[in-house]
């Protein structure tokens, strides 16, 4: 490989460390303001459920004294505290409840009854999200699911937009579905969580309905990867945790033949590489051997000796799995093929899968 090519790759992946660096120290400001936000909405939360727990207040009471709570926080602050806002602080506190450390968060100034504000500075790590997020998180039944879209959102810095896009894609299903189904459930979402191996990053299926490619219509796999190119950032959202972009078309010389990897991308957290190669058809035994070429090319002239060996991804359009098997090592960990979608598939079909977990 061109030695300037090699240079400018390694300077690549440096700005990518600086830029996630800064980025990060940006958006721990923003998130300091939202946390305080947060944690006196669960307080409010809280006040109310310990208010009317204490006075065995009745449903019909209880509504009675929200509207006319609500209208006199509405005269004093303004808009964001309407009845129903209320009662979402309620429901905030009572599926978070446990969240606070049992050290009394609330010391109350008994001569004005007002709080402490280095009380709740201290606090406001117990929430690293937005308000928006947890009205979204508070929608979903399943507690465990719940919470894995709570660290998610935390780990990746995913916007309420990325949070929705990913619940509705069934990232959760999905994720529980491309580890190893002997598994245990928890120990494949820690895995996932904090990756220590190629398998613990890799999805099967991909969702790239955002690409806005119709499978109604013809489109090449140079369709396929320009849609991938003008959708970088929401492409690295979904590959998940730790890539940087390093290239397409990236080109090796073996053997006097010119050979180009698709895309290539740096797992910062597994530190090592990622080519993926495109095919819009059926996954063949022959797209296995190629893309393990370009694992051995990069193993050998690539990458630096403190890196792990690379890995390698097939992203196809349909496959079958025994061929994949077969054709693959069994000790194999560096080579995987995934499909991708073009739409979202329904939380029922993966559900589906799951019952014959």
């Amino acid at each position: 490989m061109n030695h300037k090519l090699m240079k400018l790759e390694k300077t690549d992946i440096l700005f990518s460390k600086i830029k996630s660096l800064l980025e990060y120290a940006r958006n721990q400001v923003v998130k300091t303001v939202n946390s305080a936000m947060v944690l006196t909405y669960f307080e409010i939360g809280k006040i109310i459920v310990e208010h009317e727990q204490k006075g065995n207040i009745k449903a019909e009471y209880g509504a009675k004294t929200l509207k006319k709570l609500s209208q006199q926080l509405t005269v004093e602050f303004g808009k964001g505290f309407s009845v129903d806002n209320l009662e979402r602080m309620k429901k905030f506190y009572l599926i978070y409840s446990d969240r606070i450390s049992a050290t009394p968060l609330r010391k109350l100034d008994n001569k004005n009854s007002t709080f402490t504000v280095k009380t709740i500075e201290a606090q406001t790590h117990s929430f690293n999200l937005s308000w928006s997020h947890y009205l979204k998180l508070m929608r979903i039944t399943d507690p465990k699911e719940r919470h894995f879209y709570e660290i998610e959102s935390i780990q990746n810095n995913w916007s309420l937009r990325e949070l929705e896009r990913q619940f509705d894609t069934s990232l959760y299903e999905r994720i529980i579905l491309s580890k190893d189904k002997k598994g245990v459930l928890s120990d494949n979402l820690k895995k996932y969580h904090s990756p220590q191996n190629p398998e613990d990053v890799i999805k099967d299926p991909y969702i790239l309905e955002f690409l806005g490619l119709e499978e109604s219509k013809k489109y090449s796999e140079t369709d396929l990867e320009q849609a991938i190119i003008d959708k970088i950032e929401h492409f690295l959202l979904e590959l998940g945790k730790g890539f940087a972009f390093i290239g397409r078309q990236q080109r090796f010389t073996f053997d006097e033949k010119h050979f180009f990897v698709d895309l290539v991308f740096y797992n910062r957290l597994l530190k090592c590489f990622v080519l993926i190669d495109l095919k819009i058809g059926d996954l063949k035994h022959q797209d296995l051997g190629q893309i393990q070429m370009y694992v051995n090319y990069y193993d050998r002239f690539v990458k630096n000796e403190e890196e792990n060996p690379t890995i390698g991804i097939v992203l196809c359009k349909d496959k079958d799995n025994s061929l994949v098997e077969i054709t693959l090592p069994e000790n194999n960990s560096q080579i995987f093929a995934s499909k991708y979608n073009l739409y979202l598939p329904t939380k029922e079909e993966l559900q589906a899968q799951l019952a014959d977990f």
